[in-house]
């Protein structure tokens, strides 16, 4: 059987790339179709796989604007050739669903996300653009829109990340979906004896994270706030800051293994599809404080709110607590409520909590769908 893992582009080491390497590890002759790759920065378990890219990507500085390249992405996904192909796994938030298969193959979609820019996040997008490039974002949306639909409708079968997304599939692509939850690598995890007195942010400074809103609330109360990450919003975020707030930039694996493990909690301010981050502090026994809205909620136990572990829920656990308002003053309310129950939260129950999104349980998930999907089966 020949496999083809298509993923939308590998440029950087993110969530979407994990699951790459955790599916190219399922199928190590598979090959490789992406828009774009950064070769000299790619998942383990591709380095030995034949990659294959767009014509896009031969364009010279390519990669610093492969963002703005929207308009050209269908014409890209449908001139790769994946004829001969019986297996097409695709990962993706973005425009590689629209591959074109052999009519006998068999096209599994693992969505990340519908394209933002797109859907639900477009009056976002659009409200920070001056009136010369919203209306020329439009026209290009509308066109890319349209396609994007078409695209998803060519898709056999939909697995989503999250409960979150799936509804999302369905309201913007009408199809029903299968939901298994990303790969978190608990391996190295482990609880540290004791916490500092720092609260953590980890991510890209980009707009949608809300960076803004944690540097508030810290400032506001005075706190300790330790922010890993690199992005365009850097330097506004910086200029922002008081002396309470500390920028480290890109860390390396052992460095974010120790600030998840001895901070005070982790706070997440965005409205995320489903939100790793969350799940990487909880697997060092560390509890979260994040926005009760999108994929937290199937990731982080909280007072009040429902999640995914009905059985946890039933014990009284509790992982986290959630604040209301995408706002610094909610964020502050919460960070205050959580130190006055901090003593309540138990690590070694809150990593065991994250230990049912391992690695192990996705392998287990994906290869049981797959089998059931190319088998005709019942999948249990």
């Amino acid at each position: 059987m020949r496999v083809a893992i298509v993923h939308h582009w590998l440029i950087s080491l993110a969530g979407g790339e994990r699951v790459v390497n955790t599916i190219a590890g399922l199928f190590p002759a598979a090959d490789v179709f992406t828009l774009f790759a950064d070769k000299h920065n790619l998942p383990p378990a591709l380095h030995k796989c034949k990659i294959t890219t767009s014509f896009l990507d031969k364009i010279p500085g390519a990669h610093r604007v492969y963002r703005h390249l929207l308009p050209f992405y269908p014409l890209a996904v449908e001139m790769l050739d994946l004829s001969g192909y019986n297996l097409i796994i695709s990962s993706d938030s973005g425009p590689m669903k629209g591959v074109l298969t052999d009519p006998g193959s068999t096209h599994i979609c693992y969505c990340h996300s519908p394209m933002r820019y797109l859907w639900d996040g477009y009056p976002a997008y659009s409200r920070q653009m001056s009136p010369l490039t919203k209306g020329l974002f439009g026209l290009i949306s509308h066109y890319v829109r349209n396609w994007d639909y078409a695209a998803a409708q060519r898709v056999d079968h939909f697995i989503a990340n999250s409960n979150y997304v799936a509804g999302r599939i369905r309201k913007y692509y009408r199809r029903d979906t299968t939901v298994i939850h990303p790969p978190i690598d608990t391996s190295q995890s482990f609880l540290a004896g004791n916490h500092e007195d720092y609260y953590l942010a980890v991510g890209r400074l980009v707009p949608y994270k809300r960076t803004d809103i944690l540097i508030e609330a810290c400032s506001k109360l005075g706190r300790k706030l330790l922010i890993a990450g690199d992005g365009p919003e850097m330097k506004r975020l910086r200029k922002a800051s008081a002396r309470n707030v500390e920028f480290l930039g890109e860390v390396s694996e052992s460095q974010l293994r120790n600030l998840y493990a001895r901070c005070r909690a982790l706070l997440f301010a965005a409205d995320e599809d489903f939100g790793m981050v969350p799940l990487e502090a909880q697997s060092y026994g560390r509890p979260v404080i994040a926005f009760g809205k999108g994929g937290s909620l199937e990731t982080v136990i909280g007072t009040g709110k429902p999640s995914g572990d009905r059985k946890a829920e039933r014990d009284g656990l509790s992982t986290g607590l959630f604040f209301e308002e995408q706002t610094a003053a909610s964020l502050a309310a919460a960070i205050l409520a959580f130190e006055s129950c901090e003593e309540t939260f138990v690590p070694e129950a809150i990593q065991a909590h994250a230990r049912r999104f391992d690695t192990s349980i996705f392998v287990d998930r994906m290869r049981n769908y797959i089998n059931c999907v190319l088998y005709n089966t019942s999948c249990a």
